[in-house]
């Protein structure tokens, strides 16, 4: 007998990171220390408030039911929360939970597209923005970013063709993998331009919470005429360290909210009751550990990127983000071959830039998932590596 899947599985490669997980199990088993700045998975803990809540929820019998539906008091707590934080007033109907921004954007797609439509993605991006609409039997279509353009789209640069047959576009910033945040002038042309070419916006707004040097995320949904053409996903996985509960929501546009709702009643039963109080509980509770939280990622973002620089690899200073982006230092072509090389000369850990679209090419990604004294030690060990040396 020989069975037969699915054709689109052909396209499905083993994942970068299981590829990755191999090699460090590899060199920790000759009894080598790795500095694991792959993944973007949150080493801080909940706040107590959070867990608290949580642990009060699961330990009510009744709150292992179906839920079927959001609970009211999650709703609210959306809405006080984007009122508070964005200046956004959102209305009940205006959200609905997905099991983190990664489920969402796996499935809005199927809410949205018939095969053939054509969905603009980043390049370099999430892989997931690409993966998820071509479930849909979507037409992929990648719009460039740059450092010439200040890795922002260049809206003038596609096609009316393109725009015509384009069903939605997906934007996130600050950027994963690219660490930039988008000025205010930009969101204040990409929505007329939506609307004029009556394209769908869907923004990632994951990394909100995680912006330096001053600077304030905001939600897309803030800006003038947003509603009118644009969703957005908003995480409690980077904010409040809550990833392993899968928790997120849609907001915006409450015909485009309603289509997906409707979608992912199909789906699945609701999220855990549990996992929803503790969500309430992080919406409304206070922002002070999510403040230090992103100071801490400063701090670190300054050990690595400015102490690659001193050694001689030019990595810019992140934007925003838990991540560092940057090329890969002279004398070197291939990311996924350094990315090797650096794990087994340094025990330092990072993500090859090919592993996020064709412009990610010479390029890798670090995470900023270990604390400032342990990224300050793996700068030393790239230092006497000998890998990169300062011109």
């Amino acid at each position: 007998m020989e069975l037969q899947v699915a054709d689109r599985m052909k396209n499905y490669e083993e994942g970068i990171f299981q590829i990755l997980n191999e090699k460090k199990d590899e060199v920790e088993k000759q009894g080598r220390k790795v500095y694991n700045l792959s993944v973007g998975t949150p080493d801080f803990k909940p706040a107590p408030h959070i867990m608290k809540a949580v642990i009060e929820a699961a330990s009510k019998p009744e709150n292992y039911k179906y839920a079927l539906k959001d609970l009211p008091e999650l709703i609210q707590a959306v809405i006080a929360r984007y009122k508070k934080r964005y200046g956004v007033e959102l209305e009940e109907k205006e959200i609905t939970s997905v099991y983190g921004s990664q489920e969402g954007i796996t499935h809005i797609g199927l809410s949205l597209c018939n095969p053939g439509d054509i969905v603009l993605v980043p390049d370099p991006g999430y892989p997931i923005f690409a993966i998820g609409p071509s479930l849909a039997q979507a037409r992929i279509v990648t719009y460039p970013l740059t450092e010439e353009n200040h890795y922002l789209p260049d809206l003038k640069a596609i096609s009316k063709e393109t725009c015509q047959k384009a069903k939605f576009m997906i934007v996130s910033y600050p950027m994963n993998p690219v660490c930039k945040i988008a000025p205010d002038s930009f969101y204040e042309e990409l929505i007329p331009w939506a609307k004029e070419n009556n394209i769908i916006i869907v923004h990632d707004n994951a990394y909100s919470d995680i912006i330096f040097d001053g600077h304030t995320g905001k939600s897309i949904l803030f800006f003038e005429g947003a509603k009118e053409t644009c969703v957005e996903f908003y995480s409690l996985s980077k904010s409040y360290n809550y990833t392993g509960a899968r928790m997120g929501f849609l907001v915006g546009n409450e015909y485009l909210v309603q289509n997906f709702k409707k979608l992912r009643s199909q789906i699945d039963y609701g999220t855990f009751l549990p996992v929803q109080y503790g969500a309430v509980a992080a919406l409304l509770g206070p922002d002070d550990s999510v403040k230090e939280q992103c100071k801490e990622y400063q701090r670190r973002r300054d050990a690595l990127c400015g102490g690659l620089r001193e050694i001689g690899w030019n990595i810019p200073d992140s934007e925003g983000s838990m991540f560092a982006w940057g090329k890969i230092p002279e004398g070197y072509t291939d990311d996924v071959a350094f990315v090797m090389e650096l794990l087994e000369k340094s025990g330092v850990l990072c993500t090859p830039g090919s592993s996020f679209g064709n412009l990610g090419k010479g390029h890798v990604r670090f995470a900023l998932t270990l604390p400032e004294e342990q990224i300050k030690e793996a700068v030393t060990a790239i230092r006497d590596s000998g890998i990169c040396k300062k011109n």
